[in-house]
């Protein structure tokens, strides 16, 4: 394996705690932050990670969570709005050199690529599947 690398979710729904528990067990260091309490019930036994419990839109969780140390953050709720704010955050006050967020809205994605943010999309990329399928059909 390649380094270990120190990351951060953001989000700790069915995506966030997916990678939070393969990139766990890839063997990197990884904190969750998540408000509700309960989100974190989806880690696996086996996450050996750190939890977060606050709104990672405000400055003093990323603190906790140590995003100056961070060599990656990845925002993954279901708010594009909140997954902006905390990239930003990232990306301006704490020097997080690698950021990516999940984003909705295929429109936002160039305000995120401004701010160096990596995005996924996932109307985009299930766009692009459907598209891909329904014309390749159409070439038969």
């Amino acid at each position: 394996m390649a380094s270990s690398l120190f990351i951060i979710i953001v989000g700790c729904g069915r995506l966030g705690s997916f990678l939070a528990n393969r990139l766990s067990s890839a063997g990197h260091s990884v904190v969750v932050v998540d408000h509700r309490p309960e989100a974190f019930d989806k880690l696996s036994s086996e996450f050996s990670g750190f939890r977060v419990e606050g709104d990672a839109a405000e400055l003093a969780v990323l603190k906790q969570a140590k995003a100056e140390k961070a060599d990656l953050l990845i925002a993954t709720t279901r708010d594009d709005n909140v997954n902006l704010m905390v990239a930003q955050a990232a990306k301006v006050e704490f020097n997080v050199s690698r950021v990516l967020a999940r984003v909705f809205e295929p429109r936002r994605e160039a305000v995120y690529r401004r701010l160096g943010v990596e995005t996924v999309c996932p109307t985009t990329v299930a766009a692009d599947l459907f598209l891909k399928s329904v014309l390749a059909e159409n070439a038969l």
